[in-house]
């Protein structure tokens, strides 16, 4: 039960609904046992003593009661789904909002099929059981009770002999629970390696096709159902093998019922009537108990589902400053890394060491080296997506940890290799880091980033649809409204990672001369492979291995031998080679 009181913070709130369902479950519950009572009473008063002319008013008391009972039971059932749908709304929308704050290295490792089978599976198993799990449960321990209690009244002798199977019921049931529990939670982890293996078919169906792999996906996913089907199958063996055993022992009561109140009825100490009312309220007993294991089905479900909801909300949040309760503040831009050390994980070898260089107001520095050098690391560190080991980082001359991510974030427009857009209008992708921007703002950060004329010419202009990812727009069309996203952000400081390896050599031409007048008075680093996109700035930082092999501007590296003279002469070189050819 630890795992609902550690979640009773989003039901509680909501414990209103709860008690008028179980106010209305006490009268639904409290009707049904009235029913062998009343039997009873006919029976004894009305068929074995021959006074017919009660049946008809008790019928007709019977129908009326039947139909109390349906209004309780509607009050039962809404207020129960509703004490489960408020609470799962909350527990979602936590969850949801808890993901957006998660730090990046929790995405390092996390699986978009897993998280959203956590958001979406596991909070509806959850919510299932708080609606309908819990109103069982209760009824079973009421109806058990008030049953009981009405037998203990017809007989006690009786009553303990039909109950002498309970124990073992009992044990049955505590073991069927402690082999199906961890089997459920099995089943929900492969549940989310499933849908995690869909997704990312579906997302990397170009590269399946371009490579032609559709046996191998195929064949992958097959594997993943097939363990999904194992797991499932483990628990109902397991249901199959408790059930009947769980069924049989209920049976067994009726049948000492049976035997040994049919010898009380003969000797004259219950009579018929107290034996049919008592062979009902037995049944009362006994249908809930083999309901039981369904019950238990559900908990079980629904204590996996949390404990993997538990996972995400135990995830520490990143690290942030002091809270923001003030309007933004628009920063200088000055940079500073002092002996600055970077290590993604304990055991991790260090991607930054002793990192040191300094980046003035409007400067521009640009970022060079060879994949997992460190440029990217230097950019995730500024962002504080991931906190340095070592060392200090100023930010005009205030170490970044003072800051607020929201407020230094909103100062760095970021433009990544890879860019991301939503599924929606192209005006709405624009603006999304600046909900407030104008029209006018939208087109005029569009024309600086070249990409006011191919957006004119789609069918609904800055109104187009998106498709999934920016489906329907080349690589460098994206890139482009990436690159104008940052500039209606109007950034202290500006980051392109790579930023332009996606368009062509005239379209870069075009951007990079629109974004010298961009980054005017912004404090710019430019991580790029090709050196003409990093030749113009102040100064340039050519890394390797995590430190810094060399620095200066772009002629005062040209005239040393190293690392960057190596990687101009090879594109150089490979530029001639096509003009040979042309």
């Amino acid at each position: 039960m630890d795992t609902f009181k550690r979640l009773a913070m989003f039901y509680l709130p909501y414990k209103r609904y709860f008690f008028w369902s179980l106010f209305a479950l006490l009268f639904v519950t409290g009707i049904t046992v009235l029913y062998p009572v009343i039997l009873q009473y006919a029976i004894d008063e009305g068929v074995v003593a021959e006074n017919y002319g009660i049946i008809p008013p008790l019928a007709l008391a019977l129908l009326g009661i039947m139909a109390i009972k349906g209004v309780a039971t509607y009050v039962q059932q809404y207020y129960g789904d509703l004490f489960g749908v408020r609470s799962v709304y909350r527990l979602r929308k936590t969850l949801y909002e808890k993901l957006q704050f998660l730090p990046f290295r929790y995405y390092d490792n996390a699986k978009t099929g897993d998280l959203m089978s956590r958001l979406t599976a596991d909070v509806e198993a959850f919510r299932f059981f708080l609606s309908f799990g819990f109103a069982q449960l209760l009824n079973f321990i009421l109806l058990v009770g008030f049953a009981m209690t009405v037998m203990l009244f017809y007989s006690v002798p009786l009553t303990f002999a039909t109950m002498a199977m309970l124990p073992f019921l009992a044990v049955a049931v505590y073991k069927f629970d402690s082999r199906v529990h961890p089997n459920f939670r099995r089943v929900r982890v492969s549940l989310a390696s499933l849908n995690t293996k869909v997704q990312e078919n579906v997302s990397g169906m170009h590269t399946v096709k371009a490579l032609s792999q559709e046996n191998t996906e195929k064949n992958r996913f097959q594997d993943q159902n097939e363990d999904y089907r194992t797991k499932n199958l483990q628990i109902s063996n397991i249901w199959g093998t408790y059930f009947p055993l769980m069924e049989f022992l209920g049976n067994t009561s009726a049948v000492v019922l049976l035997a040994y109140g049919g010898y009380l009825a003969i000797q004259g100490a219950l009579t018929v009537g107290e034996l049919f009312a008592f062979f009902s309220l037995v049944w009362f007993i006994i249908g809930p108990i083999m309901n039981l294991g369904f019950i238990i089905n559900m908990f079980s479900q629904s204590k996996a589902s949390g404990e993997r909801l538990l996972e995400v909300l135990d995830e520490e949040e990143r690290a942030n400053g002091p809270e923001l309760n003030r309007e933004v503040r628009k920063l200088e831009g000055e940079v500073v890394f002092k002996n600055v050390h970077l290590r993604y994980g304990s055991k991790a070898k260090e991607a930054l060491t002793d990192l040191n260089f300094s980046a003035s107001k409007g400067s521009t520095i640009g970022l060079v080296g060879a994949t997992g050098s460190g440029k990217s690391s230097i950019i995730q560190l500024m962002m504080r997506f991931y906190e340095k080991s070592e060392g200090e980082i100023l930010i005009d001359g205030e170490p970044i940890e003072k800051y607020d991510v929201k407020e230094l974030r909103p100062n760095i427009g970021l433009i990544l290799q890879q860019t991301f857009l939503f599924s929606s209008t192209i005006r709405d992708n624009l603006a999304y880091g600046n909900p407030d921007a104008s029209m006018d703002d939208i087109v005029a950060a569009a024309k600086q980033a070249d990409a006011h004329e191919f957006i004119m010419e789609l069918p609904e202009g800055y109104e187009t649809v998106l498709g999934e990812r920016g489906l329907g727009l080349s690589g460098g069309q994206k890139q482009r409204i990436a690159i104008a996203r940052a500039m209606i952000m109007n950034p202290s400081i500006l980051i392109l990672d790579d930023a332009t390896s996606a368009v062509d050599m005239q379209t870069e031409t075009k951007i990079q001369k629109a974004m010298r007048e961009v980054m005017q008075g912004r404090t710019t680093f430019i991580i790029a492979h090709r050196i003409s996109s990093v030749k113009h700035c102040d100064e340039i930082l050519v890394l390797e291995d995590g430190r810094i092999a060399q620095r200066g501007k772009h002629n005062v590296l040209l005239e040393r031998q190293g690392q960057y003279k190596r990687i101009y002469d090879i594109q150089n070189k490979d530029q001639q080679y096509v003009l040979q050819e042309v």
